[in-house]
């Protein structure tokens, strides 16, 4: 697929006016966005990736239209797992409700920024050594490993540990602990200092970089173009701001979610080192030939496996919330006879 330079300006800016268009429109009065609000927003979010997707499809063919929303799909879901994450930090920050909102758009524009770079770093690397998805598949793997041993419950009751980046904004820049609405600096005694705003914002961006170690890996095993590594890494991070407002409390109900994720995890990774295989060229594998016998796995079978596993996730999840709910109204019942 080769995407001319203009086609390339032409999204990033796009991708600029759709963040410029959410600080101005929603971010003009600090408020707790509604139910609704968050819903219509969201709803718009996704119908924009969709018909991007279209496009793609009509554009590029049903290849990498496919491959597109295999990608959507699998960072969209990765990113509602990030919420977790989010609410963690706004809690241990105490940022106020009606700041929310810019703290996490202001994030998230972090994280796109750096994830571009990861992207175009990881695009660099898989054109030079094809022998890089040896190692992507079997960091999946591991990761799903990992976070299939997650204790969902606890991972929510777990406290946030600051990472490299926030402990050097924190030792080296001068900061207040208090908020002063939603300013990011402010004069104390002759001195300018950042306030948690800013602070809070560096923590959701660079958290969510931590994130992309495994999500930028995961997209690269369903597709090798950078273009659709973007746009599908940049759609699912410009619409979770609504997302996090909208299913905040469906987040408890989504016990299986880290399941479904490992085993989209697990399957990308598997994928990714029977490619390796067959396209090998390491001479200590196979003496440096491709291995016949390993099978391509085509990306609609991909995108197939990932629809199917996030649905029985969350169906699964919804009936195990509702039975642990008539049980729990069953024995309040019996404790009031």
């Amino acid at each position: 697929m080769n995407v001319p330079l203009w086609v390339w300006g032409a999204t990033v800016l796009g991708v600029l006016l759709l963040v410029a268009l959410d600080f101005f429109v929603h971010l003009r009065t600090a408020h707790m966005p509604t139910f609704r609000e968050s819903a219509r927003w969201s709803a718009a979010y996704i119908g924009v990736a969709v018909l991007f997707g279209v496009g793609v499809l009509v554009l590029a063919g049903p290849d990498r239209g496919t491959e597109f929303f295999a990608g959507y799909l699998t960072e969209w879901s990765l990113s509602v797992d990030n919420l977790f994450v989010f609410l963690l930090i706004l809690t241990r920050f105490g940022v106020p409700r009606e700041h929310q909102q810019k703290v996490l758009l202001v994030g998230i524009a972090i994280a796109l920024l750096l994830r571009g770079g990861f992207i175009a770093v990881g695009a660099v690397v898989i054109a030079q050594f094809s022998w890089v998805f040896y190692v992507f598949g079997a960091f999946l793997v591991y990761a799903a490993v990992q976070v299939a041993r997650e204790d969902h419950d606890s991972a929510q009751d777990a406290e946030f540990h600051e990472n490299l980046a926030l402990r050097l904004v924190r030792r080296v820049v001068p900061a207040t602990t208090r908020y002063h609405g939603d300013r990011l600096t402010v004069v104390e005694h002759g001195r300018r200092l950042v306030t948690p705003m800013l602070v809070v914002m560096v923590a959701i961006g660079t958290t969510d970089v931590i994130f992309a170690l495994d999500s930028i890996p995961a997209i690269f095993g369903l597709t090798k173009e950078p273009y659709i590594v973007f746009t599908a890494n940049a759609f699912a991070l410009l619409g979770l701001r609504q997302l996090f407002f909208l299913i905040g409390g469906l987040l408890e109900r989504l016990v299986y979610l880290s399941e479904g994720i490992a085993v989209v995890l697990g399957f990308i990774g598997v994928k990714l080192v029977l490619e390796a295989l067959h396209g090998n060229d390491l001479p200590f594998v196979n003496a440096g030939e491709p291995v016949a016998w390993a099978p391509e796995i085509p990306t609609l079978a991909s995108l197939g496996v990932i629809v199917a596993v996030l649905a029985v996730a969350a169906g699964a999840s919804l009936v195990h919330t509702r039975r642990r709910r008539d049980d729990s109204s069953v024995a309040g019942a019996d404790d009031a006879e």
